[in-house]
């Protein structure tokens, strides 16, 4: 039987692509004028002349440090998350003791909190322990409050592993740690990918935490690198808009590369 279109749901989804296009048009075209031409032609016109002088300006400007310290602090908050999550994960799901369950609702009252709740006592904590206005000092606190929702997300995942799977590596005579190795892990690769691209954006577009716990030009990532554009060069649109188009690319490659990873993780995190 032949079904018919639905002209509803494509003109809905034209609608959507435009909304979607349209504020990168306007990043892509504006970062590639001259000032003068994006005051003249205004954000919708079409480039007449291109230039990469916003470009090599944003670089000059300390733009190749912020990109490298946030590198660092997206990369250690995603290590400390993958190190972390997985195993904690696992003994939540495997051990259903009253103790166990409590234990876990207590970790996920973490999703109540706001970092901005417990800024000031986070502050004293970071400057007591020698780590202000270093990169670890944003690491660490970042890692922890990206720990509760990835907890949540990888054991949901990781309970759509039947029973028999366990009860069959038990058969092999596989331990705990061969099990969660050799089957669990596997198994899980959605939920660790989806808890990845989690911990990286929390790590790559964290304001509050580098703002608060920083202080100097070295430590100095690219959220607020951004914040010093817009107030230093508040005129300079075209070269605001190439800073933040290079500060999109590592999160755009990664969700080209993890979004189907990530759609199932999220799907086995609320139950299939």
């Amino acid at each position: 039987m032949r079904t018919r279109p639905n002209y509803i749901a494509g003109a809905a989804a034209v609608v959507w692509l435009l909304i979607v296009a349209l504020p990168l048009y306007v990043m892509i075209a504006a970062s590639v004028q001259t000032r003068s031409g994006f005051s003249a032609g205004g954000p919708l016109s079409f480039p007449t002349s291109f230039t990469l002088e916003n470009y090599v300006g944003v670089f000059q400007s300390g733009f190749g440090l912020y990109f490298l310290n946030t590198l660092i602090v997206t990369g250690g908050v995603v290590g400390i998350v993958l190190l972390v999550v997985p195993p904690l994960a696992y003994a939540i799901v495997r051990n259903q003791s009253r103790t166990t369950t409590v234990i876990f609702r207590f970790f996920l009252l973490g999703l109540a909190i706001p970092v901005q709740a417990v800024i000031v006592p986070m502050f004293y904590l970071i400057n007591t322990v020698g780590l202000y206005d270093t990169l670890l000092g944003i690491i660490l606190p970042t890692a922890a409050f990206a720990l509760p929702i990835c907890t949540l997300i990888l054991s949901g995942t990781m309970r759509d592993i039947t029973p028999e799977l366990y009860e069959a590596m038990a058969v092999d005579g596989a331990g705990t740690w061969r099990t969660f190795v050799r089957l669990v892990l596997p198994l899980s690769k959605p939920g660790i990918s989806t808890i990845a691209v989690f911990a990286a954006l929390q790590g790559w577009n964290g304001f509050l935490l580098p703002l608060i716990l920083t202080q100097s030009e070295s430590t100095r990532v690219i959220t607020l690198g951004l914040f010093n554009f817009q107030t230093q060069y508040g005129i300079n649109v075209p070269g605001i808009l190439a800073a933040v188009m290079l500060s999109m690319i590592p999160v755009l490659l990664v969700y080209l590369f993890a979004r189907r990873a990530l759609v199932q993780g999220l799907m086995g995190a609320g139950g299939k």
